[in-house]
């Protein structure tokens, strides 16, 4: 299994940015693909998460389900997460991951396969 997360960059605050997580190397029918980011000094938290078949999704966080939107395309095996609203404390890297007959929301420890992060930076 691979998952190559790509999107990252610098913004200012209240930009956007549009993380993908191409996912590749698997034919299991129940899993789970979570969004999750950690900053210096900080435990790696969830952001996202989105269920196989793109029947269902949860955001972390109130303030995440305001200005995030998790999305899927079966066909490219891609998961998105849409960030409007940025704010300086959303800098982090980012990470997507999968897990097999997972739910959502989706811990970090229960994940399966993680993809190399791609760094976010908002400046204020």
């Amino acid at each position: 299994v691979q998952l190559q997360a790509s999107g990252g960059g610098l913004v200012q605050a209240g930009g956007s940015l549009r993380l993908s997580c191409a996912a590749s190397g698997f034919t299991f029918a129940d899993y789970a693909i979570g969004w999750f980011r950690q900053a210096p000094g900080r435990l790696r938290e969830g952001v996202s998460c989105i269920f196989s078949n793109s029947i269902g999704s949860t955001y972390q966080t109130d303030s995440m389900k305001g200005r995030f939107t998790i999305s899927s395309d079966n066909a490219k095996s891609t998961v998105y997460l849409q960030m409007n609203s940025l704010k300086p404390e959303d800098t982090a890297v980012y990470y997507c991951a999968l897990g097999i007959n997972r739910r959502c929301p989706a811990r970090p420890e229960n994940m399966d396969y993680w993809g190399k992060g791609t760094q976010v930076t908002v400046s204020s």
